[in-house]
C-alpha cells in the first residue's frame, strides 16, 4: 500500500437540480461533521435520497466511484462532456468535498483545472509565480531558483511584469502550466486547459509530464485528446454518467471502446453476406473484412502503424482468368483513394482461385492514411465484360477507423495535417 498516492473509496457528488447554493453556515457545518464521522447526511430524511434520485431531483456528478493510483503513474481520465471528469478532479484537489466517501491522498498536488486558476487579476505574472508557488507550500527560495526555467518555459518573457488581466487565456494558461509543472509537486493534476494553448505549447506540456512522470511523480490528466492520452498514460478511468466504467491498464482498448460508442454499428470492419447477394458462378463473396495476421478480425479503431490485412472469401464455380477482385478506398467525404485488385501484380504473380471456397488476403499499407473513417468497397468483375459488385455503386461496404500511430515522433500525438501522413525514412550528408 505504500505506493499508492491517492485512494478513492466510493465518492458520489450530488446536486439537487434546480437549487442555488448548499443550505446556510449550520446546515453546512453539520454536512461536513457527518462526513467526518462517516455518517450519511443529516440533512436528507430516511427515504428522501431514494425519493429524490427516482424522482430526477438529485444529479449525480460522481456515483459510488472507487480507484487507487500508484506513485510514478500518469493516469489518463476519459469519458464524454458531462461524465463527471472535472468533478473528479475538483474533489481530489479539494476545492469540492464529495457528498459521500473517502479521499486518501498523500503528498502535496499541483492542479491545474481551469485557465488562470489561483491567479490574481491584478499581480503580474512574476508576482503570480511566487503566489502561486506560496499556495502549493514552496518556499521563496524554491521559487527563485525555479523562476527563469518557469519564465523561459511559458514564453511570456516580455509581459512577465505585466498585470495577468491583461493576458490572453493562451498566456493565462501557458504561465499557469509552467508554475503547476516546474514547482515540484508529486502529484500534478492536469484537465483539459492544454486545448487553450497552441500546437507547440501543447507539445512541450506534454513533454513535461512526461518527464515529471518519469521523476517519479503522479500525473492525472484529462484530455479528449485520446492520441495524447495513449501516447502519456500507463493506465486510464473511463467515466460515463457519473460512474466508473472501467479502470485499467489496457489503455488502448478502453480508447477503443470510448470512441465506439454511439458509432453505426451498421457500418463496421466486416461485411457478411446476408444470403445469396450477388450469387454468380465465377466468385460468390461470403465474407469481407479487416484482420490482423492470423485471419482474425480486428476491432475497430485501429492504428495507421499497425499490421492490418484485407480478406475477401468466396466461392468459385467456374474459374475465369477475367476474374478481378479487390477494393475501393474512400474517404470520409467519399472521394476515391484508389482502387487494389489481385490483378494489380505481373500475371505469373496472380493468387490462384481454384474451384470451390477461397480466401483473398492482401496487406493494407501501413502508415499511409492519417487519422479519421475511411471506407471500403468490394470490388468483383469480369475484366472488360461484367460488373459483379462495383465500388460506388452500391458494392457491399466495410468501415476502417484510424486513431493513432501516426509516428514515433512526439511531435505526433494527433491527427497530422492533410489527407495522408506516411513515415518516410530521412538521412542527412555533409556536402
Amino acid at each position: 500500500m505504500s505506493d499508492i498516492v491517492i485512494s478513492v473509496e466510493k465518492i458520489s457528488k450530488t446536486y439537487r437540480l434546480g437549487q442555488i447554493g448548499g443550505g446556510t453556515l449550520r446546515e453546512d457545518f453539520a454536512r461536513w461533521g457527518a462526513r467526518l464521522m462517516r455518517k450519511p447526511d443529516p440533512l436528507l430524511k430516511i427515504g428522501e435520497e431514494h425519493h429524490a434520485r427516482k424522482m430526477g431531483e438529485l444529479f449525480w456528478a460522481l456515483d459510488n466511484v472507487s480507484f487507487h493510483v500508484k506513485r510514478g503513474e500518469v493516469l489518463g481520465v476519459i469519458g464524454r462532456n458531462g461524465a463527471g471528469k472535472s468533478t473528479l478532479l475538483k474533489v481530489l484537489s479539494q476545492v469540492t468535498m464529495p457528498s459521500s466517501g473517502q479521499v486518501k491522498i498523500r503528498g502535496r498536488i499541483a492542479s491545474l483545472l481551469e485557465v488562470g486558476t489561483g491567479f490574481h487579476p491584478e499581480l503580474t505574472g512574476r508576482e503570480n509565480i511566487f503566489l502561486n508557488g506560496a499556495i502549493l507550500g514552496m518556499t521563496k527560495a524554491e521559487i527563485r531558483r525555479k523562476f527563469d526555467e518557469i519564465v523561459a518555459f511559458s514564453g511570456v518573457e516580455e509581459f512577465i511584469d505585466t498585470p495577468v488581466k491583461r493576458y490572453s487565456s493562451g498566456m493565462y494558461v501557458r504561465l499557469a502550466f509552467a508554475v503547476a509543472a516546474h514547482l515540484e509537486p508529486e502529484i500534478l493534476i492536469v484537465d483539459e486547459v492544454l486545448a487553450v494553448g497552441d500546437a507547440e505549447f501543447q507539445k512541450k506540456c506534454l513533454g513535461k509530464m512526461q518527464d515529471v512522470s518519469k521523476g517519479g511523480r503522479t500525473v492525472l490528466f484529462v484530455s479528449h485528446n485520446m492520441n495524447a492520452v495513449e501516447s502519456l498514460c500507463s493506465s486510464v478511468i473511463y467515466l460515463s454518467r457519473g460512474q466508473l466504467v472501467a479502470d485499467t491498464k489496457d489503455v488502448r482498448g478502453t480508447i477503443g471502446k470510448y470512441l465506439n460508442v454511439g458509432v453505426d454499428k451498421t457500418q463496421s470492419g466486416e461485411w457478411r453476406n446476408p444470403g445469396s447477394m450477388l450469387k454468380n458462378p465465377w466468385f460468390f463473396p461470403t465474407k469481407f473484412y479487416i484482420g490482423d495476421a492470423t485471419g482474425q478480425p480486428v476491432a475497430l479503431p485501429v492504428r495507421n502503424d499497425g499490421n492490418l490485412y484485407i480478406y475477401i472469401e468466396g466461392k468459385v464455380e467456374t474459374e475465369d482468368i477475367a476474374l478481378n477482385v479487390g477494393y475501393g478506398l474512400y474517404d470520409e467525404s467519399e472521394t476515391l483513394l484508389y482502387w487494389s485488385a489481385a490483378t494489380d501484380l505481373p500475371e505469373d504473380q496472380w493468387p490462384k482461385m481454384r474451384k470451390g471456397w477461397n480466401r483473398l488476403k492482401s496487406p493494407f499499407p501501413a502508415r499511409l492514411l492519417n487519422q479519421g473513417t475511411y471506407k471500403l468497397d468490394l470490388l468483383i468483375a469480369l475484366y472488360h465484360r461484367q460488373w459483379i459488385s462495383c465500388p460506388g455503386d452500391g458494392a457491399p461496404r466495410i468501415q476502417l477507423a484510424i486513431q493513432g500511430g501516426l509516428s514515433d515522433s512526439p511531435y505526433w500525438v494527433e491527427r497530422r495535417p492533410g489527407l495522408l501522413a506516411p513515415v518516410n525514412n530521412w538521412t542527412a550528408e555533409a556536402i
